[in-house]
C-alpha cells in the first residue's frame, strides 16, 4: 500500500515533466522556422552583395558553413563576406580546432577536377581560375561558351597594360585582378623568371578603383608591386577607357576568371601554372 502511494504521489510530477517535452509536430515547426530564417539570411546577404559588386556574378551565398561569415560561391572559386557584405574576405579560412582548411575542402567539393592551392591540373585547362566571373555592362558581346584557346591582342589599347620585366625576355599578356591570390603567385613566379610581362588589369572582386590607380601611376611597374603587397597606390586621375577594353574583352572570349596568360603568338593558357611548365610553354611548348 505505501508503495502504491509513492507511485501515485509521482504521478502529477512525471505529468508534468512528460507535458514539457516538445511534441514531434513542435519539434518539426522549430525547424521550419529555424530553416526560413537562415534562408532569409542567405537571401538578405545575397540582396547587400549584389548592391556592393554589381558586376560579379554570383552564384550562391551560404551563412551556414562558418558562424559570423557567410561563403559565397562564383563559378568555382570562392570568398567571404559578413552578414551585411560590408567586409569581403579574401583568402582561405582554417578551422583550428580540427586542423582543417575549409576553403580546400569546399573547392575541391565544387570543382573535383581543381587542385586546391598549386597548379592545376591538366584536366582543368578550360575551368581553372582564381577569381570570379565578371559581367561587364559595357560588353557589346554576350560571353563565349567556353575560353578561347587562341586570340589576337592588336585591337587592345595601350592605355590598359602596365609593363614590366626585362625587355629582351620572353613576352607574355597576363589578365589579373589584383586580389587575386594565383595572380600573386603568378607574378611572383614571373618575375623571378625574368620574364616581360604586359599586365592587363581586369576588376573582378570590387577592384576597378585599384586598377585605376595602377594604370594612373607614374610608375606603373612600381604600383603593380604595391598593389599585389596590399599597399596603398597614390590616386591620380588619368583615362582609364583601357581598363574597359581589358574587361570588354575578356567576357568577350570566356576569360571567366584570373589569371590569363597569353602567348606572342595567342595561344591562351587559364590558370596558375609553376616554373617549369610557363618557361617550356613561352617556348611554345604544350
Amino acid at each position: 500500500m505505501t508503495r502504491t502511494r509513492s507511485v501515485l504521489r509521482l504521478l502529477p510530477v512525471l505529468g508534468l515533466a512528460l507535458g514539457c517535452l516538445p511534441s514531434l509536430a513542435d519539434a518539426r515547426a522549430a525547424a521550419a522556422v529555424h530553416q526560413h530564417i537562415v534562408v532569409a539570411k542567405d537571401v538578405s546577404a545575397m540582396k547587400a552583395l549584389a548592391e556592393r559588386l554589381p558586376r560579379t556574378t554570383v552564384s550562391k551565398v551560404d551563412c551556414r558553413q562558418i558562424p559570423g561569415i557567410c561563403e559565397v560561391q562564383a563559378g568555382t572559386n570562392l570568398f567571404y563576406i559578413d552578414p551585411t557584405a560590408r567586409y569581403l574576405i579574401v583568402g582561405r579560412i582554417y578551422d583550428m580546432k580540427t586542423h582543417q582548411d575549409l576553403t580546400a575542402a569546399r573547392l575541391l567539393a565544387i570543382n573535383p577536377d581543381m587542385l586546391v592551392g598549386s597548379a592545376a591540373t591538366a584536366r582543368a585547362q578550360e575551368a581553372d581560375s582564381a577569381g570570379l566571373a565578371p559581367t561587364h555592362p559595357q560588353s557589346a558581346q554576350p560571353p563565349a561558351a567556353a575560353p578561347a584557346q587562341k586570340v589576337s591582342l592588336a585591337a587592345l589599347p595601350a592605355n590598359g597594360a602596365i609593363e614590366w620585366g626585362a625587355g629582351n625576355a620572353p613576352r607574355v599578356t597576363v589578365f589579373s585582378d589584383f586580389h587575386c591570390g594565383y595572380c600573386r603567385a603568378l607574378h611572383q613566379t614571373l618575375k623571378a623568371m625574368g620574364a616581360h610581362v604586359t599586365e592587363r588589369p581586369i576588376s573582378i572582386l570590387g577592384t576597378r578603383t585599384i586598377s585605376e590607380s595602377v594604370i594612373c601611376a607614374e610608375d606603373k611597374a612600381a604600383a603593380v608591386e604595391r598593389a599585389y603587397g596590399d599597399q596603398d597606390v597614390a590616386k591620380r586621375a588619368c583615362d582609364t577607357s583601357g581598363l574597359d577594353a581589358n574587361e570588354a574583352f575578356a567576357r568577350a572570349h570566356g576569360f571567366t576568371g584570373t589569371p590569363v596568360l597569353v602567348r606572342e603568338d595567342g595561344a591562351v593558357l587559364l590558370g596558375f601554372r609553376p616554373r617549369e611548365f610557363l618557361e617550356s610553354w613561352l617556348k611554345g611548348g604544350a
